[in-house]
């Protein structure tokens, strides 16, 4: 979960056996108190339903907005969308976060946070 300028909010990894809605609804409802001021959650069009929507309303009383692609075979900026992409291209410098070459869960996790760590060292 990323802010408005890319930079993590709360950073979760689960096996491949959980969905994506599933584990965000368990990320947020882990990290709500955390959470309070946000107002708008962006998602892309996997997170559609009204059942994401509700429970994220009930956690931590922010809305959805679902930003889906206008065109399938044709490439154009999606307004909003490209933070989160900004933020899987900076987490793709660091080797270890390529492929799932980490062992634990908790070890993936860990190297995000470092991977974010030294982007903002070298930043500021």
């Amino acid at each position: 979960m990323t802010d408005i300028i890319g930079l993590p909010l709360v950073v979760s990894a689960t096996t491949a056996n959980i969905g994506d809605r599933a584990a965000a609804i368990d990320m947020i409802s882990t990290y709500a108190p955390n959470l309070s001021s946000i107002a708008k959650v962006l998602a892309d069009a996997g997170y559609t339903g009204e059942n994401f929507a509700q429970a994220i309303a009930k956690l931590i009383g922010a809305d959805v907005e679902i930003v889906k692609r206008s065109e399938a075979h044709r490439f154009a900026v999606m307004p909003k969308r490209w933070i989160v992409e900004r933020t899987f291209s900076w987490l793709e410098h660091y080797r270890r976060l390529w492929k799932n070459c980490e062992r634990k869960i908790e070890n993936t996790v860990q190297m995000t946070v470092l991977a974010f760590v030294s982007l903002l060292l070298r930043r500021w």
